[in-house]
Order: structure tokens, then sequence, then C-alpha cells
């Protein structure tokens, strides 16, 4: 059973950034899909980006290419979401997933492994 642990939301005037990290229970991160999805009330769960064991890339929804950046830190079984130019869109439950799916990674349906999700607010 792998635990995932988000941290890093908050309120953010538009135009600000945030930095969203997902910590994992263990080493999975080479061999896992892992990505980060957002819910915004009223709304279904989209993916926003996602790392792929399949052929190492970073996928991004369109919405947030060029904008937002996925990176991670194999040392300390961590992803990290950097989150710039911030609009009022973005606003959403953001929430991080893992699973040793192969299958596209930024389908949110593929994933068995969720983190309890971090609020993030765009408001002036």
């Amino acid at each position: 059973q792998v635990h995932l642990v988000e941290s890093g939301g908050g309120l953010v005037q538009p135009g600000g950034s945030l930095r969203l990290s997902c910590a994992a229970s263990e080493s999975i991160l080479d061999y896992f899909s892992i990505g980060w999805f957002r819910q915004a009330p009223g709304k279904e769960r989209e993916g926003v980006s996602c790392l792929s064991p399949r052929d190492g890339n970073a996928y991004y929804a369109d919405s947030v290419k060029g904008r937002f950046t996925i990176s991670r830190d194999n040392a300390k079984n961590t992803v990290y979401l950097q989150m710039d130019s911030l609009k009022p869109e973005d606003t959403a439950v953001y929430y991080c997933a893992t699973d040793p799916t192969t299958s596209w990674c930024l389908d949110h349906t593929y994933y068995g492994y969720w983190g309890q999700g971090t609020q993030v607010t765009v408001s002036s």
C-alpha cells in the first residue's frame, strides 16, 4: 500500500506562483506512473501533469503547458508541481496519485493510490 501526502496549497493572487509537493511512502518513482490531478467544484477530475515510467517523459494538460512544471526528487520519494502564472480557473483541489500502470498517465481512471488533496485558490 503506497501512501501519498500532498502539501503546498493555499491562496494566491492571479499571476502568482505555488509549489505543490507529494511525498510517497515508498521508492516508486522509477517504476510507477505519478501524476497531479485537480477537481474544481461541479467539474470532473482532470489530469494536470504526470511522469510516465514507460518513456521517462513528462506530460501536461494543454491548459497548463508553459505555466506548470512537474519534477521529482528520487532521494526524497517526492514529486513537485511548480505552478506559475496562476489563473482563477486553476482554482481546485489538487491531488497526487500513483499506480504501476503503464497506460496514459494523464487519465485519472488508471490510478489506484491517491493523496488527500490540497486546496489551491487563485483570487484577488
